[in-house]
């Protein structure tokens, strides 16, 4: 097997401003509470990345993101033995994005038992 291309999120980020796209391997549910606040993100779950594969462009670079790098490693190497030749896995995903200070967007805060309040609540 080929050693994946890694690059740092720091690095991914300069990428994307340079073009790159970032490819989000994380579920809906997981982007929902923290996203990559970057021009253009392609979300590509990994439940469905083998369908969506046909999807992702082949004449630029991508960076595969997911939430500690693990999964877009395994996308990563999709693509490659699926002729992919301009691939790269983002190390250590949002959460070392995050921690670096890069930018964000979160879902809002809900107070405390919130879900109680929707469950039990009025419905109008």
């Amino acid at each position: 097997m080929t050693k994946v291309k890694d690059i740092d999120p720091t690095a991914a980020f300069a990428m994307t401003k340079k073009g790159a796209l970032l490819i989000d391997v994380r579920e809906a549910r997981e982007v929902k509470r923290t996203a990559f606040d970057v021009d253009e993100v392609m979300l590509v779950p990994m439940s469905r990345f083998s369908g969506m594969m046909k999807e992702i462009p082949t004449n630029r670079k991508v960076i595969l993101a997911c939430h500690t790098g693990s999964r877009s490693i395994m996308a990563t190497r999709m693509l490659e033995k699926h002729g992919h030749k301009r691939v790269l896995n983002m190390q250590y995903g949002i959460a070392k994005w995050e921690r670096t200070g890069l930018p964000v967007k979160k879902a809002p805060k809900q107070p405390p038992f919130a879900w109680l309040k929707k469950l039990f609540g009025k419905q109008s």
